[in-house]
């Protein structure tokens, strides 16, 4: 290709301990396939937007909430391929080609399979679980990052711009117009949510929260609930 196709969009609040290991990894991507890297702070006062800067990522300043967020990253940038990312992911080997992959076939919506930082059978029956819901289900959510083209997404109606849930209304608006595949590649996340109130813990809250949304609670209800208990 002779322009790089892809602008990463990074959402970001008070991620200054892990934003940089991102970034890093985002930095040892092969010539010619970023041409813009993004993160869209949300009023961190960690000084997570000087690092950034530090790293030579360019910054700008939205409303706090990752659907805010990922929608005016993406309105800041002109690449016709968009990988969205939580800050506090970690790329892992082979996602470059990976990606390089995805985007040379005919256009569809990709995610990372799931691992969670740290030890132990209960994160690995974890991991698994969610493999077999995007393997059977095709509904990643929004901590595996989402690959796709910027007219599939211009199409969905761009990110909804929420608070919390955003990831599972894009992927639900994105199912009737084109397939949501697997890149078959990991994407680690930060494992302290799960450290903190346990596999189990962590996911009856998750699934209480989406129960919760699909009753009609609100998603600034919602993301006080789920952001509270961080």
């Amino acid at each position: 290709m002779s322009a790089a196709p892809l602008a990463v969009v990074i959402p970001s609040f008070n991620e200054a301990a892990r934003l940089p290991a991102l970034l890093a990894d985002l930095a040892a991507a092969p010539a010619g396939l970023i041409a813009e890297a993004l993160v869209v702070d949300g009023g961190s006062g960690d000084g997570t937007p000087q690092l950034a800067r530090l790293m030579g990522a360019p910054v700008i300043r939205s409303r706090a909430g990752r659907g805010w967020q990922l929608q005016c990253g993406v309105e800041a940038t002109t690449a016709p391929w968009l990988l969205l990312l939580h800050a506090d992911g970690r790329l892992q080997p082979g996602w470059a080609q990976a990606l390089e992959r995805a985007m040379a076939q005919p256009a569809a919506a990709w995610a990372f399979d799931l691992a969670v930082e740290g030890p132990g059978p209960a994160l690995r029956l974890l991991e698994l679980a969610v493999w077999l819901r995007c393997q059977l289900r095709h509904l990643p959510y929004g901590d595996q990052g989402l690959l796709l083209p910027r007219p599939l997404l211009l199409q969905a109606g761009g990110v909804p711009e929420l608070p919390l849930m955003e990831d599972l209304l894009l992927i639900q608006r994105l199912q009737p117009l084109a397939p949501i595949r697997r890149l078959g590649c990991p994407l680690q996340v930060d494992g302290r949510r799960w450290r903190r109130f346990g596999v189990v813990g962590t996911a009856w809250r998750n699934a209480q929260l989406r129960r919760a949304w699909r009753q009609g609670c609100s998603p600034e209800q919602l993301a006080q609930r789920y952001y509270g208990a961080t």
